[in-house]
């Protein structure tokens, strides 16, 4: 089989708007939540969120081409920008028909949709932007990708839920492995902090309604963790076949070796451990590894009461006593939930992981669970040597999917 490997990273989150920032902010424990600012939220019962700071799209994308974007795809072009750019694909002489886009989104152009019909009364006529449909449509984004840099390999998004572009990293290490691509630009973008989304999740008790102290409010594995704290970004991978990388003389971050997808057949919100075990198993068995030699796992650790006690099972479920061994961490104890574009993110930080030997800590805990006992590396980063590290992600609907990145050996 053909071997896949990370030669790019992007990332565009509410605590480093690049990859450095990111991860710096990822090893200092920085928490990202802060009270809402892109609208009044004095009657929602949340009234705080993770949302990007300091971004303006017009220094990275034309003024005039921006206005026909909704916020997703502005933000997905400047983390896959970024990737690319790591990757060094922009000054490569390469076969663009080769390159590939797989970005996805949760929900997409949120806020389009909101814009437009705001802008409609019924019983008029109707006065639609006619940039409302392309601005609204999840697979946008890939196209406005494949549109800047001339790929024309397939190209498509994956719709997941908040497993969405974990499931984009799978289909593309699939794809190069195939021989389909030999280079494959994927990731995840999501901008749904605005009236609708956080009103939804509310109205579904989704999210933390801790509104005194939003630093703390995304508490994973928390005895008194009550919901997620909704975020917003975009994180994107350039995936590219070895030998490929190897006559470009890339520089490698590590190696995927497996992936695991699954269902739940469960429940449209509710988590299911047998799920997660499962989809885990699957990625480990795709990679051809047993349990005992995996070193890390980037949870899906929402902060939701059930959530994180059924990946918890899980875990358990899977490595049996390994599991003790290993160090876990939640990524959105400090970005929060980052919905479709959560999988991208998180594997971004799973393989800066790797490629520094270290783990970044799971912040904001102050209560033990009985029913979370695994070693969550909580409060500090720890240096470690890892091989194998898993990046777990759960979409509602019982969308599962699990990558295995590798330290990169020749």
């Amino acid at each position: 089989m053909r071997r896949v490997v990370v030669t790019g990273l992007g990332a565009l989150t509410p605590i480093g708007t690049d990859v450095p920032s990111f991860w710096e902010g990822l090893l200092n424990g920085v928490s990202g939540a802060d009270y809402i600012t892109k609208f009044d939220a004095s009657q929602f019962r949340t009234r705080f969120a993770c949302e990007l700071k300091g971004f303006d799209p017009t220094q990275h994308i034309d003024r005039r081409e921006a206005r026909k974007m909704d916020a997703f795809t502005q933000y997905a072009l400047v983390a896959a920008d970024e990737a690319i750019r790591d990757a060094g694909l922009d000054r490569a002489s390469i076969d663009k028909d080769a390159v590939g886009v797989i970005f996805s989104s949760g929900i997409g152009g949120l806020y389009t949709f909101i814009e437009e019909m705001r802008g409609y009364a019924p019983g008029t006529p109707p006065r639609f932007n006619p940039f409302f449909i392309p601005k609204m449509i999840i697979d946008i984004a890939a196209g406005h990708i494949s549109i800047k840099y001339g790929y024309r390999g397939p190209n498509y998004a994956t719709v997941s839920a908040c497993a969405s572009s974990s499931h984009a990293i799978a289909d593309g290490f699939l794809l190069i492995q195939a021989g389909l691509a030999d280079v494959m630009v994927v990731g995840g973008s999501e901008a749904a902090i605005n009236e609708a989304g956080v009103g939804g999740f509310n109205a579904m008790r989704a999210l933390s309604e801790r509104n005194d102290d939003p630093k703390t409010a995304s508490r994973p594995f928390d005895k008194d963790r009550d919901g997620f704290v909704l975020g917003e970004g975009a994180g994107a991978l350039v995936l590219e076949e070895l030998g490929h990388a190897l006559r470009r003389n890339s520089r490698i971050y590590a190696e995927v070796v497996g992936v695991g997808l699954s269902a739940d057949a469960h429940h449209i919100t509710a988590p299911c451990a047998n799920g997660a075990a499962l989809v885990m198993r699957r990625a480990l068995a795709s990679a051809k590894i047993t349990p005992d030699v995996v070193d890390y796992i980037n949870v899906h650790g929402t902060s939701t009461p059930l959530g994180d006690i059924s990946e918890t099972e899980a875990i358990k479920s899977v490595f049996q006593d390994h599991a003790f061994s290993l160090n876990i961490s939640s990524t959105k104890s400090m970005i929060g939930h980052l919905l479709g574009a959560a999988g991208a993110v998180e594997a971004v930080a799973t393989v800066l992981t790797i490629h520094h030997q270290i783990v970044h800590p799971t912040i904001n805990h102050f209560t033990d669970d009985p029913a979370c006992d695994l070693n969550y590396t909580f409060h500090k980063p720890v240096k470690r040597n890892i091989r194998y590290a898993l990046s777990n992600s759960f979409g509602f609907g019982g969308h599962n999917a699990c990558i295995v990145f590798k330290k990169y050996e020749e």
